[in-house]
């Protein structure tokens, strides 16, 4: 299944803001087909990163938006390499 990263700009998210989204988005991915592996938060600079593996960009958002409604401002299908 493809990989994406997304990008929130979210400005003043604390850390418990942060995996609470993170738990909500686990408790909703698995009726889209999706599976979050990973997230980073940047608090200095209003950023968050999610790693995802999901059939589409699309299956992604939706996670998101039904979870907690707070959708990436981007998402990129990216490929890992070691």
């Amino acid at each position: 299944m493809p990989l994406f990263m997304d990008i929130h700009k979210v400005e003043g998210a604390s850390v418990q803001d942060v995996a609470g989204a993170h738990e909500k988005d686990l408790a909703t991915q698995k009726k889209h087909g999706v599976r979050y592996l990973k997230y980073w938060h940047d608090p200095k600079a209003g950023k968050i990163f999610c790693l995802v593996d999901a059939p589409s960009a699309e299956a992604a958002r939706a996670v998101h938006s039904e979870a907690h409604g707070l959708v990436a401002d981007e998402i990129f299908q990216v490929e890992e390499h070691s």
